[in-house]
């Protein structure tokens, strides 16, 4: 069913966008706002809402045009609500109120620099086999965010999880966080879900974001799986945006740190099946357990819960 509607759309727009919320504050209308100036091409979209408490979403939804409230049942995880955000988008256009071919992925402490949008389709035009393209993302304080990455392996995507909390410089983390030049347009492994524009077709094709994950490493499995379906994930410079990373998922690191580590181990476990790697499966699962349990209890000193 379509979402329940609270303005007349008067353009059909060709730009389908779903950002996730959950009590978003002041940072969802300045997403908003921004993305007014990010396209000439329109958009429609869906708040998919996973229990927000603070009455921002629907506010929103109400006072604009072409955005769209629509609860998801619950805190049922980030790529659970984008699923749900973009069924709903799919609902509007089987009724013909929107139109297009592209999905754009957004949270919504995101703010687009002028002609982002469009400069991310015109990528993807230059790029018939990108499945998904992804902006510069640039810190609040200005920095670049490495937002375009290899896919981990086991070797370096471990170890820095096991070890990046007490030893820094370790081997591993050293390789796990080296990115490429962020500076010219380039095909990687997997590109940041804080802001992403997918082929519609390429999405539904390869079944939206794994809803096992409930939050972090769903970008990457994405792209993995993208990229295992013949498509390639495409870093675009010339699209620009500013992401205020992390402002809700720090104050709870009782809730987030765990999610982390169970997306690390889901990711890597996917990809290791069978009796053969059973072992490894259990000394993964095993040291990352360890590893959350001490990273849970120093991020809560670090914010002074006890």
């Amino acid at each position: 069913m379509p979402p329940a509607r609270y303005t007349l759309v008067t353009v059909k727009p060709a730009i389908a966008c779903v950002t996730v919320t959950y009590s978003p504050g002041k940072y969802l209308a300045q997403m908003l706002d921004s993305l007014d100036q990010a396209t000439t091409r329109g958009t429609a979209v869906v708040l998919a809402d996973n229990g927000s408490t603070d009455g921002a979403a629907r506010e929103q939804a109400q006072r604009r045009e072409n955005v769209w409230f629509v609860p998801t049942g619950g805190n049922v995880g980030y790529g659970a609500g984008v699923n749900r955000g973009v069924e709903a988008l799919a609902a509007l256009r089987d009724k013909g109120e929107i139109e297009g071919d592209y999905l754009l992925i957004t949270n919504p402490d995101v703010v687009f620099d002028t002609g982002s949008v469009d400069a991310m389709i015109d990528c993807m035009r230059r790029n018939p086999q990108a499945g998904a393209v992804g902006p510069a993302i640039r810190e609040p304080d200005g920095s670049p965010y490495p937002s375009a990455r290899a896919l981990p392996t086991l070797g370096n995507g471990i170890g820095h999880a096991l070890l990046g909390g007490v030893w820094k410089n370790n081997p591993f983390s050293r390789t796990y966080r080296k990115d490429r030049d962020l500076s010219g347009e380039h095909t990687c492994g997997w590109l940041s879900g804080s802001c992403l524009l997918v082929r519609w077709e390429v999405f539904d094709a390869i079944g939206g974001f794994d809803e096992r994950y409930f939050m972090y490493m769903e970008d990457v499995d994405l792209g993995d799986r993208l990229a295992r379906a013949g498509w390639a994930n495409v870093y675009c410079p010339t699209a620009t945006v500013r992401h205020d990373r992390g402002h809700a998922a720090g104050k709870h690191p009782e809730t987030m740190l765990p999610a982390h580590h169970a997306s690390a181990y889901r990711f890597q476990a996917d990809r290791h099946p069978g009796w053969v790697f059973a072992p490894l499966r259990l000394a993964l699962r095993l040291g990352l357990a360890v590893r959350c349990r001490a990273a849970v209890v120093a991020a809560r000193r670090r914010i002074g819960k006890n």
